[in-house]
């Protein structure tokens, strides 16, 4: 069984991920392929939060065990049995920024195709981290060239 599950991020208009894994793939395998597909450095803290509807945090899934269990123990349809179905990949954890990851369905797996993988994309993805000059993310950004410069 292949789970489906769509990246965007709250601030950023225009950008979405569409991501496909199977349900013995672990968050960690989810995070080293976004890691991979957005260019991120792969030696940054970041985790995986489950929050309720009022964004109160439920859950933390880390790269070390946050006291809910660590990435590499938790696989895909783990979290969809447990009816935790919405996620944020917290990629930027000194400024709190996340991929908003929603999950879009079920699906048989294709042949000769690998997982995870990204199966649909729009838009640039958004840059690890904020400006060290203290600029707000995604705020007079520009991407150019294959880099994102920011105005001053």
């Amino acid at each position: 069984m292949i789970y489906r599950f769509t990246a965007t991020v709250d601030a950023l208009k225009g950008f979405m991920r569409q991501y496909e894994l199977r349900g013995s793939d672990t968050l960690y395998d989810f995070h080293e392929h976004i890691v991979n597909d957005l260019n991120f450095a792969p030696d940054q803290m970041v985790l995986f939060r489950v929050e309720d509807a009022k964004g109160k945090p439920l859950k933390e899934y880390g790269l070390f065990d946050l006291g809910d269990g660590s990435m590499d123990e938790i696989p895909i349809e783990q979290l969809i049995k447990r009816q935790e179905k919405t996620l944020l990949y917290v990629f930027d954890v000194h400024d709190n920024r996340a991929l908003r990851l929603s999950f879009a369905g079920t699906d048989e797996a294709l042949p000769r195709k690998s997982y995870p993988r990204t199966s649909d994309e729009k838009g640039v993805p958004p840059p690890q981290f904020l400006d060290p000059q203290g600029n707000e993310a995604y705020e007079d950004e520009e991407y150019e060239n294959g880099e994102w410069r920011v105005e001053n």
